[in-house]
Parts: C-alpha cells; sequence; structure tokens
C-alpha cells in the first residue's frame, strides 16, 4: 500500500510565465505536489491572450484552465486540483518579505516579483520546501543567488540527448560479400540473410544501412522495411537534378521520395543540405501533392514581432524566408533559363502550387495533399510540432529539418525543442524515418568555419 504524502512532505513549486507559455497543463504535471502562481504571472499572461502564435494560444488555455479549476472559490487561497492524487494550487498576491529582489538586484521588475513571492512562501511555509520551477536559465541563477531552489520544467524534457542522436542508421561489418551482391542485383533481400536467425535484437522500422563487405570499398547503402522483414538497395538517385552527394544524403532523400513515409525528420549542422534536399525532393514529386508548403518559426530579433516591420504578410515574411528561397533559387540554378524546369519553379511561385505559408495560421486548419517543409524545425516547442502534424490530411506528407544543437527560441534547449521530441517519441513508427546529416556539402569555406571556428 502506498503510504500518502503528508503536508509536510509535499513541496510547492512556484511557476514562472516561461513554464505556462511553454505548456498551458504545466500546472497538472506536479503529482500530490502543490503549485503557487504568482499574480504577477497572471499579469504578463494577459499580455499575451491576443493574438495567434503558439505562446498566445497557451496563455488563453490556462486562463480557462484555472477559471474552472477555481470555480466559485477565491483563487488566493488553497484549491484543490483534479484527481486525488493531486496538490492544490493557488495565486498569490504581491507579498511583503524582509528580503526585496528588487532592491537587491536594484531594479523592480516581473521577474523580481515572482522571486518575491518564492522569498515570501519560504517564510510562511518553513517546514516545507519551496522550489521555483523557469524555463528562464537566468531567473534560476537568480533565485540561486538568493538561496530559493530552482529548476527547469522537465516534462517533455529528452532524458538522453545520445540516443536520438544515434537515430535512423546503423553499419553492419563484415558482411558476405554474396549478400551484396544479391542485394545489388536484385535489389531486395531477406533480411534474415543479413542479421541471421539468432540476431537479439529486432531492428527499428524504416532504419538505414551501410553494410560493409569483408573486402576494401566493398559496401552498399540499404534500407529496411521492418513491416516486410527485407532490405532495399539504395541508390544515389537525382531529384529535380540535384545529386546526393554521401550516404545520409541518399537516405535523407530516400525518406524524401519513398510514398509510404508520410513523416520525415533530418537532424544536421549547418550546410549539411537539409533544406536543399527536402525541397528538391518536393519538387520532384509536384505532381502527386497540390501544393508544397514552405514554413520556418519566426524569431525576431529584440524580441519584436513581425507586426513591427511594413508591409502585408507576404512582405513581413520574406525577410525570415530568405533561406528558403536561396535553396529554390539554387534547384531553379541547375537548369539553364530557356530550360522548362527552370520556368517551372517561377510559375509553381505564381500560381501559389509553391507558398510561403505561416506557421501561426495552421491552427484549425485540414492539409490535405500537401506536401509541408518545415524549416529549423528546432525552434519549435513539442506542442507546436503536435499542432503542425495533427492537420495532415489525405495524402500530406511533412518533413521537418533543422540542427536540435542550434537552438534561437528563448527557454528552448537540445531537450526540450520540438524537433528532438518528436524524433524521440516517433522514431519506430511505420510512418516515419529519421535521418541525421553529418558531412558539410556546402562549400570548403563553409566545412572550414564548421570544422576549426
Amino acid at each position: 500500500m502506498v503510504k500518502k504524502a503528508t503536508t509536510q512532505d509535499r513541496k510547492i513549486f512556484v511557476l514562472d510565465t516561461s513554464v505556462i507559455l511553454y505548456d498551458h497543463y504545466s500546472i497538472m504535471n506536479f503529482a500530490e505536489h502543490d503549485v503557487v502562481i504568482p499574480i504577477t504571472v497572471l499579469e504578463e499572461l494577459d499580455q499575451f491572450k491576443k493574438g495567434n502564435d503558439t505562446k498566445n494560444f497557451e496563455a488563453r488555455e490556462f486562463i480557462r484552465l484555472l477559471d474552472r479549476l477555481a470555480k466559485d472559490q477565491m483563487i488566493q487561497h488553497w484549491t484543490p486540483l483534479n484527481g486525488k492524487t493531486r496538490g492544490s494550487f493557488k495565486v498569490m498576491m504581491n507579498p511583503e518579505n524582509s528580503l526585496n529582489a528588487n532592491e537587491i538586484f536594484g531594479e523592480e521588475k516581473n521577474d523580481h516579483k515572482i522571486l518575491n513571492a518564492a522569498l515570501s512562501l519560504r517564510q510562511t511555509e518553513k517546514n516545507r520546501k519551496v522550489i521555483l520551477v523557469s524555463k528562464d536559465i537566468n531567473l534560476r541563477l537568480k533565485a540561486k543567488s538568493l538561496d530559493i531552489p530552482a529548476e527547469d520544467y522537465e516534462t517533455g524534457k529528452i532524458k538522453n540527448i545520445s540516443e536520438i542522436e544515434n537515430t535512423g542508421k546503423e553499419i553492419i561489418e563484415n558482411v558476405n560479400q554474396e549478400i551484396i551482391n544479391t542485394l545489388y542485383e536484385k535489389s531486395y533481400l531477406d533480411a534474415e540473410q543479413v542479421f541471421g536467425k539468432k540476431r537479439k535484437s529486432v531492428p527499428s522500422n524504416n532504419t538505414y544501412y551501410i553494410l560493409k563487405g569483408t573486402t576494401p570499398n566493398a559496401s552498399i547503402l540499404a534500407f529496411y522495411h521492418a513491416v516486410e522483414k527485407s532490405f532495399e538497395k539504395i541508390s544515389k538517385s537525382k531529384a529535380y537534378n540535384v545529386s546526393p552527394k554521401n550516404a545520409e544524403q541518399a537516405f535523407a532523400l530516400h525518406a524524401i521520395m519513398d510514398p509510404k513515409i508520410k513523416l520525415v525528420s533530418i537532424q544536421g549542422v549547418a550546410g549539411t543540405g537539409k533544406t536543399l534536399l527536402a525541397l528538391a525532393g518536393a519538387l520532384e514529386q509536384r505532381s502527386n501533392f497540390k501544393q508544397i508548403f514552405l514554413a520556418r518559426p519566426i524569431v525576431p530579433l529584440s524580441n519584436k514581432d513581425i507586426g513591427f516591420l511594413p508591409g502585408d504578410i507576404k512582405s513581413k515574411l520574406n525577410p525570415y524566408m530568405e533561406p528558403l528561397w536561396d535553396n529554390l533559387k539554387f534547384i531553379q540554378n541547375q537548369y539553364k533559363e530557356h530550360d522548362k524546369e527552370y520556368q517551372r519553379i517561377s510559375d509553381m511561385v505564381n500560381q501559389e502550387k509553391l507558398v510561403i505559408q505561416p506557421l501561426a495560421y495552421i491552427r484549425g486548419r485540414s492539409l490535405s495533399n500537401i506536401f509541408f517543409i518545415v524549416d529549423e524545425a528546432q525552434n519549435l516547442t513539442p506542442h507546436e510540432v503536435k499542432t503542425i502534424i495533427s492537420r495532415a490530411g489525405e495524402n500530406t506528407k511533412i518533413i521537418f529539418t533543422g540542427d536540435v544543437f542550434q537552438i534561437d527560441t528563448p527557454y528552448l534547449d537540445s531537450q526540450s525543442n520540438g524537433l528532438s521530441y518528436l524524433i524521440d517519441r516517433v522514431r519506430n513508427h511505420p510512418l516515419y524515418a529519421h535521418v541525421k546529416l553529418e558531412k558539410g556539402e556546402r562549400s570548403e569555406l563553409a566545412n572550414l568555419a564548421n570544422d576549426l571556428l
């Protein structure tokens, strides 16, 4: 029998605004412990409740959740959270403390008011542990300087980032030369011939392999079908005149072109060809889809929204979408101006067969017959990634590209961003494939920067 936690056993978690904007349901994810929302947090949420971005959605949903939980009770007193195994919550008004964070740090800020709430609780709840939870690293450091325990919000974080680093590709050494020759000739091969009957671990769905023979330079690229339990030979075929330059790029292009794979993630540092391959593969399959959507998260400079920029929505988006246009121009320039393939790309843009799509307006839509490329997906939250995928209708394919170690969005990191979350949660599903691109192919100069600077 599990012993029920006493009041003294239960911790008090003080939530920062950043946690709620990351996950509006966070208040329910602290087991039997109690949760405090400083009134300053509600004031900050009021500024976020209008708009189409995910943070606006999270703010509105949290306010509605708080209203449902409170019912007709006064929320400045402890109010039970739903469920017998959960604790209680309350909203804390601006407290009076012997210690004042505004005075200590020499500036009156909302962050310091939140720290004051934690300081006050530490004085009034002396027998209980008070912990500040924030996705703002600087606020956590300030809390620790005041001897307040501070933690990141861990729900949804990837525990071991190295596990997703090794997802999607395997190398098998010392493969019998007859097996490699047979796969070259027939293009398909029963998996048992490669793995043997005594293989202990079950291969993952849609995994790419480099099969290396016993003699030098004897190798072949292959794709494992878990349902069919067979290997398929991977050829370095072109897509809209763009050729893969290494094994990983060949794997990525195969995943992009395979109609049975509806969801693809491509991870890699700058210059590895993620976006270029996704665009080339989309153009090659243009007749299979009604439209090609291109999108990337907007991370405004100086924390200013795109509304500060002049012009209509297209004009506002263009500065952020230049990397996509650069890749499109590169593909177009594989042909001469009088070639029909060159003109076809211009026609697709003009006829809106190829469209820059703002992610803020995805919620509520149903996207059928769409090839959807989402660039820089590491700057999305897990909820944003889920929202995009949940919009997929019939005959829609979605490609997420990005680098999980190059985060530009505040309050996200390599373990909590949407791309890492996707790779961790969806791997081994028959509709999904993941490829990690390792070698930079942009130019020797770009490789120099990645390797030495």
